[in-house]
């Protein structure tokens, strides 16, 4: 459901959704995103939630809750202009596919994966394909899974 508020900002009722898959696909006009307000408590589902977002440069995930989710494939797939994320609180328990995650994120510098766990992960093939300024300087995780899909 889908609310204006008289900024003419979008609000969004998600109390009861429980896939947002594909939910912002194809917004390449969008520069700023803060979904901090977010009820993602039920989520099972946010593969290809923000893929093609090619202008977007800000995104706000903070209060993301990810205990439930277990597929993120192409999650930020081609989000070019996207430099910095930062989904340190997201919670990867049950997530079973990462493939193509953050796959074109050009101009990608820096992003926190600190709490990032890994261990039912069944598919990561390409998560970081053409992220070519992500490195071992400035990636933060220690999840040996990651760093081998980077070849660090």
């Amino acid at each position: 459901m889908l609310l204006f508020n008289k900024y003419k900002n979008i609000l969004f009722y998600t109390n009861n959704v429980i896939n947002m898959s594909g939910m912002f696909n194809g917004c390449s006009s969008l520069e700023e995103l803060n979904l901090s307000n977010f009820n993602t408590n039920n989520i099972n589902n946010m593969n290809w939630m923000f893929r093609k977002c090619s202008s977007l440069t800000k995104i706000n995930l903070s209060n993301f809750n990810t205990n439930n989710v277990k597929d993120m494939c192409g999650m930020f797939e081609e989000c070019k202009s996207l430099t910095n994320i930062d989904i340190s609180k997201f919670n990867t328990n049950k997530v079973t596919n990462m493939s193509f995650m953050f796959s074109n994120c050009s101009s990608l510098i820096n992003i926190n994966l600190s709490n990032f766990n890994t261990n039912n992960i069944c598919n990561m093939s390409h998560i970081f394909d053409e992220c070519k300024k992500i490195n071992k300087n400035n990636i933060n995780t220690k999840d040996k899974r990651i760093l081998n899909e980077l070849n660090i």
